[in-house]
């Protein structure tokens, strides 16, 4: 009787739902180390660069990314070994974008910071005067990348009566800054959207003007955004993503007009859920059928 075929050897770089887990057990060899690996499912806090593939060996062929951004794995790289690069595109779209309009509300009508003055138990009573904020209904919004997230995100404000619109990398960003309320960025992290926000676009913006940040952490410079917080350029920031994470800029944490959460772009269980199972998908159409599938990179 002939041996059964050894089955494929997938790395997972983090810990991934049970649901996905037991997706892949049936058809995969899951292994401890990324040497010997034919696939490798990555979570965007692992860097996938070319010791890291040296590291893998030439017998890997696909490496799933648990992300729709890929700047955490060098392209160039992986092209030039041969290497399928996939992300998780669509199904994470309505989350990441509910999140950006949700850290929008709370900005603007100050919920997490009326949250922490309660549990700190500070001293108050009702009045018509007492923490006033302020409305998304009729607000200009800027999105700057308006793919399927900046869209979604469009949609869901205009049913708070925002006014939506779009910003690509190429247009005239400063001009479009000045005009808006409030400016929420959906860019992928590239050379060339690193620090896209910058002092200089900070200037550009009115001083009550907001920033939302729910797309990669270094396309805001977050020293130049502290320093604009604090000296009035414009009026709260609104930030899932930081440049240096899981660090954050010390200073942002002590002011009153800044709402942050961790990364919580697409942390809903069913797309998280849904996000894994492209991954093996990805990794049974690459190692199991031989076809590149609909997510490869590139």
């Amino acid at each position: 009787m002939p041996e059964p075929a050894a089955r494929p050897r997938v790395h997972l770089t983090a810990p991934v739902p049970h649901e996905v887990a037991a997706a892949l057990e049936p058809d995969f060899e899951l292994v401890d180390s990324p040497e010997g690996a034919d696939g490798i499912l990555v979570a965007l806090t692992a860097r996938i660069n070319e010791a890291y593939l040296e590291r893998a060996g030439p017998q890997l062929r696909v490496v799933a990314n648990y992300a729709v951004g890929v700047n955490n794995i060098d392209l160039e790289a992986a092209a030039s070994r041969g290497v399928l690069v996939t992300n998780t595109p669509d199904v994470l779209t309505r989350a990441t974008a509910e999140l950006a309009v949700g850290l929008m509300v709370s900005l603007l009508r100050r919920i997490t910071e009326g949250d922490r003055f309660i549990r700190r138990r500070a001293e108050w009573e009702f009045s018509l005067e007492f923490m006033l904020g302020a409305s998304l209904d009729g607000k200009e919004l800027l999105v700057v990348g308006p793919g399927r997230i900046g869209r979604e995100t469009a949609r869901l404000s205009e049913a708070f009566g925002a006014r939506s619109s779009f910003a690509g990398r190429d247009a005239d960003l400063p001009g479009l800054l000045g005009a808006a309320d409030v400016v929420s960025l959906h860019v992928p992290l590239t050379d060339a959207t690193r620090h896209l926000i910058d002092a200089q676009a900070l200037e550009a913006m009115r001083s009550s003007a907001v920033l939302v940040n729910v797309a990669r952490g270094p396309v805001v410079d977050e020293r130049a955004l502290l320093d604009a917080l604090r000296a009035g350029t414009i009026a709260g920031a609104a930030l899932d993503v930081f440049e240096r994470e899981p660090e954050v800029e010390e200073g942002l944490l002590t002011l009153e007009n800044v709402v942050m959460t961790p990364h919580l772009g697409s942390a809903t269980r069913a797309t998280r859920v849904a996000m894994g199972m492209l991954c093996v998908d990805a990794l049974r159409a690459v190692l199991l059928e031989g076809r590149r599938p609909a997510n490869a990179v590139g």
